[in-house]
């Protein structure tokens, strides 16, 4: 599960409506999401926004350096371009692009590693899935670890 504290509100938005519209599929959060009314659906977009989260740091702390250095720098000779671009220098996000500091690492490791199977399930109504999906079919295994080892220790 992933920790929504400190959650852009456009990302939360999007997702529920990406549940609700199939676009976005999971076994407990499809189920969930299709009976919220558009109100909740807003509400609960906003809510999470000015939680303060603590850092997890659940991540292999040996991992952390080279993380981060993909973090900033991306990976120029596999195409992959630093996750700061579109998540910030301090990883909270921006607009629909999702807060990724502090985050679960198990979280972000199995995202990485299925996003095509559960988002952007419907191509005519495109949203920032489509933008991730090609990068994170590039990252190896342990590239993703150390991604994911970093971002558990951001604040």
């Amino acid at each position: 599960m992933p920790r929504l504290a400190g959650q852009q509100p456009d990302y939360i938005k999007n997702q529920l409506h990406a549940f609700i519209e199939q676009r976005r599929v999971h076994p407990i959060m499809s189920n969930v999401a299709k009976v919220l009314s558009p109100a909740m659906v807003s509400a609960l977009s906003t809510h999470f926004k000015d939680l303060d989260p603590q850092p997890v740091e659940g991540g292999p702390k040996d991992l952390a350096p080279e993380g981060k250095k993909i973090f900033e720098e991306g990976i120029p000779d596999a195409e992959i371009p630093p996750c700061l671009t579109c998540h910030g220098d301090d990883a909270k996000g921006a607009s629909e692009f999702p807060r990724l500091a502090g985050q679960l690492d198990d979280y972000i490791i199995g995202q990485l590693r299925t996003w095509k199977k559960h988002r952007g399930l419907d191509p005519s109504k495109d949203d920032n899935a489509v933008i991730m999906a090609p990068i994170a079919e590039k990252l190896t295994e342990h590239q993703i670890a150390a991604v994911a080892a970093y971002l558990s220790y951001l604040k």
